[in-house]
């Protein structure tokens, strides 16, 4: 009789560990969906009260002879987006101003790259180096744009390439403003290497290059990332301020912004502020999934809370 029952009850084995599995793989799923639901979720309710908001100020804080102070949201879609005229200003504009943007980030990023490492060797480098970095990241920037236009000009480029223009004042206005995260993310990253493994390397004879390239460079590449999407997004307020400001040479986003400013168009003012935001957030972004492609598989990348 005890024999008769045992495979029966084995049998019955598989079936409960079937169950399981599909139980667990239904689980995974609607725990990836609520995942999901919440990381979409408040940015899209938060927009919902933001324009609400939005619509409120203008309709219930400001009569209609001072609704020119704010545009609600239909009328900066209609004006600002849906006319080609000004919409097709706007992003002559705002590819202006990211070609400036991208090469102030890529100075920035090689020269960061270079001033951490060679604090990172030297600590008498560091103390030299690092005090007058925090000083130029103090400077208010509006106060020396006359400096940096008497010294590098305002419009026309310092060394003309068939591609790109580089080393104009708008340039190096953004290098001011973004390379300082960089440098002091890329140094902490590069400091933060585990003491052991520094012993490791020691033990076998490695020299500082390989020990850059096998132990520190790597340890660092989280602080590096954090580092780029800080100074991305300031290498765009830097092209932006620089072209609002010295306004001269090819007409970027931030001589619109004046323009609208001072023409008292509202709605392309708002709709040149939202689209300089956009590319903010896409260089943010972009440096985001750069991050999760490359260091994703062996560190934790997810900075939401």
């Amino acid at each position: 009789m005890t024999d008769t029952k045992r495979p029966e009850a084995d049998a019955e084995v598989p079936a409960a560990a079937g169950g399981n599995g599909a139980t667990g793989r239904r689980g995974t799923g609607t725990s990836r969906s609520r995942g999901a639901a919440r990381s979409i979720l408040p940015p899209i309710v938060m927009g919902f009260l933001v324009v609400g908001f939005w619509y409120f100020v203008s309709y219930g804080l400001l009569d209609a002879e001072r609704r020119f102070l704010l545009r609600p949201p239909h009328q900066v879609v209609q004006v600002g987006f849906l006319e080609w005229d000004n919409f097709s200003e706007m992003l002559s504009g705002l590819w202006n101003s990211t070609k400036i943007a991208l090469i102030g980030l890529v100075i920035s990023i090689i020269l960061g790259f270079i001033l951490a490492t060679i604090m990172s060797q030297a600590k008498i480098a560091e103390r030299a180096f690092f005090p007058y970095l925090v000083m130029l990241q103090a400077i208010p920037i509006l106060a020396i744009i006359p400096l940096i236009q008497f010294w590098w000009g305002s419009g026309d480029p310092i060394w003309d390439y068939p591609v790109i223009n580089v080393l104009n004042s708008r340039v190096i206005v953004c290098v001011i403003i973004s390379i300082f995260p960089i440098i002091v993310n890329t140094l902490f990253g590069l400091q933060s290497a585990d003491r052991g493994m520094h012993d490791l390397f020691t033990l076998h004879h490695a020299n500082r290059f390989t020990r850059l390239r096998k132990l520190m460079y790597p340890a660092a590449m989280p602080a590096i990332f954090a580092g780029l999407r800080i100074s991305a997004g300031l290498s765009v307020i830097g092209a932006i301020v620089g072209d609002f400001f010295l306004g001269r040479g090819e007409v970027g986003i931030g001589q619109l912004l004046r323009k609208y400013a001072n023409n008292l168009q509202g709605e392309e003012l708002l709709a040149a502020v939202i689209l300089s935001s956009a590319l903010g957030v896409a260089v943010f972004l972009f440096f985001e999934w750069l991050e999760r492609a490359t260091i994703g598989k062996w560190h934790d990348t997810d900075h939401t809370i």
